[in-house]
């Protein structure tokens, strides 16, 4: 399928646990899926599965990654990366003595400038974050930098993996409204976006929204499947 991230018959393990069972997704450009569940359903898990974490194997031979057709699960993380695929960790790894500005010029020499001004207008960042060094952000101040790294590099999918965690209520505004703008404006974006909470989907409107209860997808629906997560929790969802 044509600009398109698809996972079909996803099933992986750490070590000897199976974490992922059978993940079926197609996520287009210009869509929104929102995916969530209580903590330890492997959400998480499924995110370094995408970004190719050694610590996860794939044993399910029917297992498929693919971008825009192309098959990318034995590719290695920066392979991926260069396919159109940008992963939001929930905690971004320090990069002592590398500024902001810096990495994202050696990621992007065409157009740097222009694309870095809009990012940071879309976001409300000032030019003082850029000049700082790739370490020791606040939670709300990496999950900016997260988003401003995805705007500047413009993937074709972007997965991201409980971008609301550490954001007051003004930022989080801002970053729904900058995702949003990603997925259904000119972009045309693909978006993963996990969480555990509804809070960030008063703010986004996904297209599809999926359930993960113990490493499977056990729901999707609309809004009013978010409804019922509301006023039920998972509870109703869970089964032995």
């Amino acid at each position: 399928m044509q600009n398109a991230l698809t996972i079909s018959h996803l099933s992986a393990s750490a070590g000897e646990k199976q974490i992922l069972s059978d993940i079926n997704l197609i996520i287009q450009g210009g869509e929104i899926h929102a995916l969530m569940g209580p903590n330890g359903a492997g959400k998480t898990s499924l995110v370094m599965v995408l970004a190719g974490s050694p610590n996860y194997k794939i044993k399910n031979k029917k297992s498929k990654i693919k971008i825009n057709g192309e098959e990318i699960s034995k590719l290695t993380p920066d392979e991926r990366a260069k396919s159109g695929l940008f992963i939001s960790f929930q905690k971004p790894i320090d990069i002592p003595g590398v500024t902001v500005r810096n990495i994202l010029k050696m990621a992007v020499r065409i157009e740097f400038n222009e694309k870095l001004k809009k990012a940071q207008s879309d976001l409300r960042v000032e030019d003082e974050f850029l000049t700082r060094s790739f370490e020791n952000f606040s939670g709300g101040e990496s999950k900016k930098l997260e988003l401003l790294q995805a705007k500047v590099l413009a993937p074709r999918f972007l997965v991201l993996d409980e971008i609301d965690t550490g954001l007051d209520i003004d930022a989080l505004a801002v970053v729904a409204k900058t995702i949003s703008d990603m997925a259904y404006g000119r972009e045309k974006c693909g978006i993963l976006l996990i969480t555990h909470s509804p809070r960030v989907l008063k703010f986004i409107k996904p297209s599809h929204l999926h359930v993960m209860i113990k490493g499977k997808i056990v729901q999707s629906d609309g809004p009013a499947l978010l409804k019922k997560i509301e006023k039920e929790g998972y509870q109703w969802l869970e089964k032995d």
